[in-house]
């Protein structure tokens, strides 16, 4: 399982990732924000998850709850793996 730290990487990779693609930046700021906020916390997510509170961390509506749902519970975040290979082809294509 992944620690609130691991978590909140992710999202800061995600918020990158997002800036980079020049993607809208309320997403940007949504990452960010969300990696801030987990990164303060003092309980393992996976217990505010558990208690079906993660919507009361600030930063945290729909569909960022259901992106640490999903890292949660399989490790890892699709929507980051689909980005890292279309940051890398759009790079590999600029070369």
């Amino acid at each position: 399982m992944m620690t609130n730290l691991e978590i909140a990487s992710v999202f800061r990779e995600l918020a990158g990732l997002t800036e980079k693609k020049k993607e809208n930046w309320f997403k940007v700021r949504a990452y960010k924000k969300a990696a801030e906020e987990i990164e303060k916390l003092t309980a393992p997510l996976s217990q505010i998850a558990a208690a079906g509170k993660l919507r009361e961390i600030p930063g945290v509506g729909e569909v960022i709850e259901k992106k640490i749902t999903e890292m949660l519970e399989t490790g890892k975040l699709e929507k980051l793996e689909k980005l890292k290979a279309e940051v890398n082809t759009s790079e590999q294509i600029r070369q």
